[in-house]
């Protein structure tokens, strides 16, 4: 009997077989009931005929399940012109719902989600993955100057653990009992690197930046970054919030070029750079 056709749904179970294999230990591993053969790194075999939609799932999420020890990866939805909101900070939706469901996928591949206070006061986003099957990762907002109302949303819905970075902590009964203050040592806040040690001496390795921008460009400035997914749609929005903002160069010689694969996604198309072999 000839094995099924592995599908999206087969192909999203076996990425998540792979987020949780130790892959210090294996070369390896057969995963989604048999039918998948992964390597560390992302590299697959199918022991079964697979859909055009599963083997651009696989190629595009395994090299970012499939890691040993720290991982970080960020992910930015932008426009053709490279904005991610219009001036006042409006930005929903600027890709489409594939592409959103692409971004709960990834938060459901790591410990935990990180975003700067001006996406927390501008979107008060859930950080949750309600669209897809999975764990919702630890929310980690950064407001070191107490910009995040103790209303907002992501500060009172118990639906996952939440760390507050801050230099101001809000009082305790005004937040929700899933929310853990902390506040930087001796700094007005914590360097890209530095955050990274303190989330993974708390057990958080694997760590999505979702946003906004400027946050997404000092994790990139500051060489944290493994991968990162950019996400185009076919929109012009002519003037507002840029996604990257890096340091100003003189030629081109000396802008990034990492690796780069695109994939389809609806209307979208992913980017998907590889920072960090």
């Amino acid at each position: 009997m000839s094995p099924a056709t592995l599908d999206v749904a087969l192909a999203w179970q076996g990425i998540c077989e792979a987020r949780r294999q130790n892959w210090d230990a294996a070369a390896a591993l057969t995963l989604a009931a048999g039918q998948l053969r992964v390597w560390r790194g992302g590299a697959w075999q199918a022991e079964a005929p697979v859909t055009a939609e599963a083997t651009a799932l696989l190629d595009s999420l395994l090299p970012s399940s499939a890691t040993s020890g720290r991982f970080v990866i960020a992910q930015l939805g932008q426009s053709l012109d490279g904005r991610i909101a219009t001036i006042t900070g409006a930005s929903h939706y600027v890709t489409g719902e594939a592409s959103r469901v692409h971004l709960h996928r990834l938060r459901a591949l790591v410990d935990a989600v990180v975003i700067g206070a001006g996406t927390a006061f501008a979107d008060d986003p859930q950080l949750t993955v309600r669209h897809v099957t999975g764990d919702n990762p630890v929310r980690v907002i950064l407001d070191p100057n107490g910009r995040v109302p103790a209303t907002s949303d992501v500060l009172q819905r118990g639906d996952a653990p939440t760390l507050h970075i801050t230099r101001h902590p809000l009082p305790r009964e005004t937040l929700g009992a899933h929310v853990e203050s902390l506040v930087p040592d001796g700094a007005a806040d914590l360097t890209p690197s530095a955050l990274l040690d303190t989330l993974a001496a708390r057990g958080l390795r694997r760590v999505l930046i979702e946003g906004g921008g400027q946050t997404v460009s000092r994790f990139l400035a500051d060489g944290q970054l493994d991968r990162l997914h950019v996400v185009v749609a076919p929109l012009l929005i002519g003037s507002g919030r840029p996604a990257v903002s890096l340091a100003e160069i003189e030629t081109l010689d000396a802008a990034l070029r990492p690796p780069c694969r695109t994939f389809a996604m609806g209307d979208d198309t992913l980017f998907d750079l590889a920072l960090r072999k």
